[in-house]
């Protein structure tokens, strides 16, 4: 769990990004388990994506839907659907997935891990009891976990992306390593860095939108902007909306 906020810090951009024409996109921040925040947020980008216009609108989620939060399994299950419709959705595979994902299919280490990172509260939502999370052992409980979380779930997490990247942009959950070409990149680093990415002041070779880092707001720099607004304690979910050359922000109150 991050004990702290990082601070903001704003600069006007060195880069100036596009989207190619016609395309709208709704970047959305680390969601942590508030299916509440997300159904409030998909509101808000249906209304103003609607008062936009007409355009190739695609919802773009940054990673980190679970843990910490009370309910993953229902956010899961909310953009799983929305994957499924007539949306254009995507989304990043951020590290409390990887992890999740491996404690799901057995991985000793990587579950007690997960319960120390907010996974206590992914496993409740999908159906495992309080008493029972404290009784269980970790064999016991991975067993439990195999048993609960619907395959269908693993599925569409399994298929989540580390790198996306549209015109001027590029989307990761965690951030890039400096002076490393995109195509180079590690999914270790796409997932977990902090430094060196968050102190790097030179560009990457896109203009790099990212999760991850706990923000007090919104936090623009001339390379990369970060909008993990930290939804699971603040109440407050963000999504950067991008379209041309302008950006612009939506969120859900505290």
């Amino acid at each position: 769990m991050i004990s702290k906020f990082f601070k903001r810090r704003t600069a006007e951009p060195m880069l100036l990004p596009e989207l190619p024409p016609g395309e709208r996109i709704y970047a959305i921040g680390d969601i942590h388990g508030r299916l509440d925040l997300l159904d409030d947020l998909l509101i808000q980008i249906g209304a103003d994506d609607r008062a936009r216009g007409p355009a190739t609108t695609t919802l773009l989620f940054l990673g980190d839907l679970v843990d910490r939060g009370p309910d993953s399994a229902g956010v899961v299950e909310r953009v799983r659907k929305l994957a499924a419709s007539e949306l254009n959705v995507r989304v990043l595979m951020g590290n409390h997935e990887e992890v999740f994902l491996a404690a799901v299919q057995h991985d000793l280490p990587a579950l007690r891990f997960c319960c120390r990172i907010g996974g206590r509260e992914t496993m409740i939502s999908y159906g495992v009891g309080e008493e029972e999370y404290e009784r269980l052992d970790y064999a016991e409980l991975a067993d439990r976990l195999a048993e609960i979380v619907p395959p269908e779930h693993v599925e569409f997490i399994a298929s989540f992306e580390d790198l996306i990247v549209i015109g001027g942009y590029a989307f990761v959950h965690a951030g890039l390593r400096p002076n490393v070409q995109l195509a180079d990149q590690r999914p270790k680093d796409m997932r977990w860095i902090r430094e060196p990415f968050l102190e790097h002041e030179g560009p990457f070779d896109a203009f790099v939108v990212h999760g991850h880092t706990i923000l007090e707001e919104v936090d623009e720099h001339p390379n990369r902007i970060g909008i993990d607004t930290g939804a699971y304690v603040t109440g407050k979910l963000t999504a950067l909306g991008l379209e041309g050359a302008a950006r612009w922000i939506l969120q859900t109150g505290d």
